[in-house]
């Protein structure tokens, strides 16, 4: 049975993504920050069909942790996919670069750059194992310039050169870099408090194209889901 790694599993794309791969048959490896809220999507995983979850509270910026996230992978086998998923947007709202607080961009960057990074050279070897891939979750930020997302989406460009560069140096790895494009989560409330986003898709609607990336045999580079939602494009 398929194995897949998946951070930031407890809410948004996340939470959406392993009750599909649930769906499938996949076993699941995943974590989230808080431990109740975790718990509860574990509970909906085992009941989704998933043949075996292992549920790992914690940081993805924490070594530590993903040291336990890594032990638990080896606990069940080689690594079919790993999806780097969880991301921090930063202060909310998002400031201009001339006064963001580089404290807080140090802590964008390790949880949006540096850990993906981490967990796949930690994984690495169980994933060349299986002939498997990495997905990095980015955002049309990484290659827009929008006024106050200097330091997510910064993060998210460098998240992408890692990618391709990664692709690159492991031709037997597929390695993508995925924008699941604006999605109706508590990460895109927070760049905008207090506006209404509802007009904005579930993260429900991005999974199809997501488990084509996951499951089928497009080449490594980047990936909008816009694209592979689009018949035309597609």
């Amino acid at each position: 049975m398929p194995l897949a790694v998946v951070t930031g599993a407890s809410r948004g794309l996340g939470r959406a993504l392993t009750l599909a791969l649930a769906e499938r048959g996949w076993s699941l490896v995943v974590d989230g920050r808080d431990p109740s809220t975790l718990a509860v999507a574990s509970d909906a995983l085992h009941a989704a069909g998933a043949p075996a979850v292992h549920a790992v509270p914690g940081d993805v910026a924490d070594p530590a942790h993903r040291h336990r996230l890594v032990a638990a992978a080896q606990s069940t086998g080689d690594v079919d996919v790993l999806v780097n998923n969880a991301s921090h947007l930063g202060p909310s709202p998002p400031p201009a670069l001339a006064d963001y607080p580089l404290a807080e961009l140090q802590r964008v960057y390790a949880v949006n750059t540096l850990a993906p990074l981490a967990l796949t050279q930690a994984l690495l070897p169980q994933l060349l194992a299986a002939g498997g891939r990495v997905v990095n979750v980015t955002s049309d930020a990484a290659v827009e310039a929008y006024p106050g997302w200097g330091g997510y989406g910064s993060a998210k460009a460098a998240l992408e050169q890692i990618t391709a560069i990664m692709a690159a140096e492991q031709p037997t790895l597929r390695v993508y870099a995925f924008d699941p494009g604006d999605m109706r989560t508590q990460m895109h409330q927070d760049a905008y408090p207090g506006e209404d986003i509802s007009d904005r898709p579930e993260p429900g609607t991005v999974v199809p194209a997501l488990l084509r990336v996951v499951e089928g045999d497009l080449p490594s580079g980047r990936v909008r889901a816009a694209d592979l939602n689009d018949p035309v494009r597609a």
